[in-house]
């Protein structure tokens, strides 16, 4: 495979729908489908999950009906396998919670025509000081 020329608007779209579906609680469940049953893998706030179900059971266990969301940066580059790796820049609040800076890279990798979420890497902007 070759670099996909359109991994600009590949990713900026695919950021779009994400977050269109996560930030609706009643649609969340129907990320599973932008995930594959084995290979794909999340990081979530540092915790190691593997497979399209046991990602959903983390997605949908969070407890915020709320977000707001603003993104404030999305990097994408094209990769050697026709995939598209995709850095977010945002910050976001759940619920009443203060909003807090995030960070979420993704990886696509293509499938036939399309495209699914090889990996996710999820990280609240938090920093302890001393």
């Amino acid at each position: 495979m070759s670099l996909n020329p359109a991994y600009e608007a590949i990713g900026k779209g695919f950021v779009q729908q994400y977050y269109a579906i996560f930030d609706d609680p009643a649609q969340r469940p129907n990320l599973i489908n932008m995930y594959n049953t084995e290979t794909s893998f999340m990081t979530f706030e540092g915790l190691q999950i593997q497979g399209a179900v046991k990602i959903m059971e983390k997605l949908t266990s969070l407890s915020f009906q709320k977000i707001n969301r603003i993104i404030t940066a999305v990097d994408s580059q094209p990769m050697f396998d026709g995939g598209v790796l995709i850095n977010v820049l945002g910050r976001l609040q759940a619920d009443e919670d203060p909003p807090h800076a995030y960070s979420q890279v993704f990886v696509l990798k293509p499938l036939g025509n399309s495209f699914y979420c090889q990996h996710d890497i999820f990280r609240l902007g938090i920093h302890d000081t001393a």
